[in-house]
């Protein structure tokens, strides 16, 4: 089946973590931001008081894109200004977390009673894209198209590596918390929506989720949107590290849809290809899903681009995407750049501080 990518849509929702400027903390304001910003489609709470969720709508181009992801981090970065905190766009609290931050909903409420051994480090924050396809089927047959390229996605958006006021050791500290999860997993090779469907039903019944929107896989069929959702990444730090990481995965989305054997590689591959892009990002050695050797990550993204090229170029999008890659590879991945700021940084609240500006801020132009 022929896809033209220029007319797959995209949406990207990104979580954020609201901190206290005095110490960095968590701030639990997330309820008083929502009421002062009166309700709509683009903004919503989340797991944690200390998160709140932006929606862009549905986009057409990535100008598009670029716009509303700046609107909407702009707005909420206005109104939690206003309120005594900061807005920052970071996988993971940097600073201390409190007791009792739970949102006090009932579907979280149940989540907490179902998984108490997972709550505890629960808000973590990602940024999902999700591209629109005309068909459930379509969709679950490019998921497993997807699977190999999981991890450079993850690579260039790692965005969490300071945890408790000190360097994790991990670019993506998010990935090996939200991994605990049962059903944190790349998706099945499913030959179409039905067998699917399957799969979530299974998850239910075994109680390794509530519900299908708690259905964690890497990248799944939104259970709300005719679009396949891919949830690997961190929220990104700059929103044009966030706008690059949507044109990959629209061009990725496009190519498996326009595949009829896309290549595959083994599950244990695809495990630790995630766990040394969640260890390193693109600073080091990646694992090569096709061979299990290891392989400079840069160069395993490279051949994703590579893979996807003919479907950017076909949508217009090949210039943005390799302009986005030289501003990524020139200014370091969300986590360098934490990296760096925190080491300048004199104390986590100055580290707040910085990461609300760079959240904010436009890298590259």
């Amino acid at each position: 089946m022929a896809v033209d990518g220029g007319n797959l849509t995209l949406g990207v929702e990104e979580e954020f973590v609201l901190l206290d400027p005095m110490d960095g903390s968590v701030a639990l304001r997330a309820p008083n931001l929502l009421e002062s910003l009166g309700p709509g489609p683009d903004v919503a709470g989340e797991l944690m008081r200390f998160q709140i969720e932006t929606a862009t709508g549905v986009c057409l181009g990535l100008d598009e894109v670029r716009s509303e992801l700046a609107r909407l981090r702009q707005t909420v970065a206005t109104a939690a200004e206003a309120d005594g905190c900061l807005m920052v766009a970071a996988g993971i609290p940097p600073g201390d977390l409190r007791e009792d931050t739970l949102t006090p909903e009932p579907r979280y409420r149940r989540m907490a009673q179902a998984f108490p051994d997972l709550i505890d480090k629960a808000g973590t924050c990602a940024c999902h894209v999700h591209v629109g396809l005309p068909s459930r089927d379509l969709g679950a047959r490019v998921l497993a198209g997807l699977r190999p390229w999981l991890a450079p996605l993850l690579a260039l958006s790692v965005n969490s590596p300071v945890e408790n006021g000190a360097d994790s050791g991990w670019s993506s500290r998010r990935f090996p918390i939200w991994d605990r999860w049962p059903t944190a997993k790349p998706p099945d090779e499913w030959s179409g929506a039905a067998a699917y469907d399957r799969s979530i039903g299974e998850a239910l019944r075994h109680g390794a989720a509530l519900d299908a929107a708690g259905v964690y896989f890497y990248a799944r069929l939104s259970p709300r949107y005719p679009t396949v959702e891919v949830r690997i990444a961190d929220v990104c730090l700059a929103v044009d590290d966030a706008v690059l990481l949507a044109a990959l995965v629209r061009g990725l989305v496009a190519t498996c849809a326009g595949t009829q054997n896309p290549p595959r590689a083994r599950g244990t591959r695809i495990g630790a290809a995630l766990t040394a892009a969640a260890r390193r990002g693109l600073d080091g050695p990646g694992i090569d899903v096709f061979t299990g050797r290891e392989t400079d990550q840069r160069d395993l993204l490279g051949e994703l681009v590579e893979f996807i090229r003919p479907a950017l170029e076909a949508a217009g999008d090949a210039e943005e995407v390799d302009r986005g890659l030289d501003s990524l590879f020139e200014h370091g991945t969300g986590a360098a750049r934490q990296r760096r700021l925190f080491a300048e940084a004199g104390s986590l609240g100055e580290f707040a501080a910085d990461l609300a500006h760079a959240t904010t801020n436009v890298l590259t132009r």
